[in-house]
């Protein structure tokens, strides 16, 4: 990622954090319709679910410029998930909320730019998650 890549993910997150609860709920349904398989691994009350949702957004996206710090902690984030049942194989249909919530949430101001921008560095970051839980080149 480069710095004006990081810019775009930055600003683009600042004009969502008004609407946090919104795009949780948002997050959420897109990701149960589109992956249902993966209800069954939230068993607690999913405002408290999309807060910490949101919480950890925003850290990993005020840390982009320091890579070193947050690193580590997506590593251990989805070590810790393993447990609960997440495969490799729920990163993509992740990323994919992801990517829906911000284009609802944001409207035009998600443009093409700001697109692959969050594309690329969740590819980055779930690349690294998935290695970290699963043994290097999982995610490939």
């Amino acid at each position: 990622m480069n710095d004006t890549q990081i810019d775009l993910i930055q600003e683009s997150f600042a004009k969502v954090v008004p609407i946090k609860d919104a795009a949780a709920g948002i997050f959420y349904d897109r990701l149960f319709e589109i992956a249902p398989e993966v209800k069954p691994l939230f068993k607690g009350d999913m405002t408290t679910q999309g807060g910490k949702l949101m919480a950890m957004l925003g850290g990993v996206v005020n840390g982009l410029r320091d890579l070193d710090r947050i690193v580590p902690v997506a590593e251990k984030l989805a070590v810790d998930h393993v447990p609960y049942g997440v495969t490799a194989a729920h990163y993509d249909p992740v990323g994919a909320a992801l990517i829906y919530t911000l284009e609802t949430g944001l409207g035009d101001a998600f443009t093409l730019e700001v697109r692959e921008a969050w594309v690329d560095a969740y590819e980055i970051l779930s690349g690294v998650m998935i290695d970290a839980a699963y043994g290097e080149g999982a995610s490939a």
